[in-house]
């Protein structure tokens, strides 16, 4: 993601300042805004890092949302800028609200079955995908739903999440409601790495200059 950023970055005529490793000890007010693809036990202490020094920050790292809501504290307390989302691809979120109207739509139909499934490639670490859930968390916001489960549902309030791991896939998520007498499929297929790295440096581009806690929501202006 790091390398797809900075060819994106620097085609839209940006200059990368600082590239982190793990343990570097970096000066982040070289930069006007940092793009964090991270793993779980260094997010949260990159974007404080950030936030404490005014820097806005974009992060598409999953796996340390237990400290989500501690960040939005701080980013409030400092008056910083920052945004998370599990997928910065503009056509995933575009999924992400169509996933919105079609379970407000099909919540009365309690005949059809909800389930999800998201292929990624073998190097991803965590499952499901972060996409996945938030997929799974825009039904649950709009239908009876309680829960998500992965693998298997163990009740039918929970909605199954069933992910792969096959080489070389970017990420495919698909959205099923099925019935015995037809069935409703909503997918997203990425080709390349590409889409999420245009996503993230649009964010970027997008929070320069403001204060708070935003989502893609607010980068794409969906009301």
């Amino acid at each position: 993601m790091g390398k797809e950023i900075e060819k994106i970055a620097i085609s839209r005529g940006h200059e990368i300042v600082i590239k982190k490793e793990a343990h570097d000890t970096i000066d982040i007010n070289l930069a006007d805004v940092a793009i964090d693809f991270s793993v779980p036990s260094s997010a949260f202490d990159n974007i404080s890092n950030c936030i404490k020094n005014k820097v806005p920050v974009i992060s598409g790292t999953t796996g340390w949302l237990d400290k989500y809501q501690e960040v939005s504290m701080l980013c409030e307390i400092e008056k910083g800028a920052f945004i998370y989302a599990s997928n910065f691809s503009l056509g995933v979120n575009i999924f992400f609200e169509l996933n919105k109207q079609l379970a407000k739509m099909m919540h009365s139909l309690e005949d059809y079955n909800i389930s999800l499934e998201e292929i990624h490639h073998t190097k991803k670490l965590d499952a499901p995908s972060g996409t996945a859930i938030t997929l799974a968390e825009g039904i649950i916001e709009n239908s009876s739903k309680k829960n998500w489960e992965l693998g298997e549902s163990s009740s039918v309030e929970n909605i199954p999440i069933v992910a792969k791991r096959i080489s070389e896939v970017p990420g495919t998520h698909t959205v099923w409601y099925d019935s015995e007498v037809d069935t409703l499929e909503i997918k997203h297929t990425a080709h390349s790495r590409k889409g999420f790295a245009l996503g993230a440096v649009v964010a970027a581009e997008w929070i320069v200059g403001k204060k708070g806690v935003f989502s893609m929501r607010d980068v794409l202006n969906i009301r």
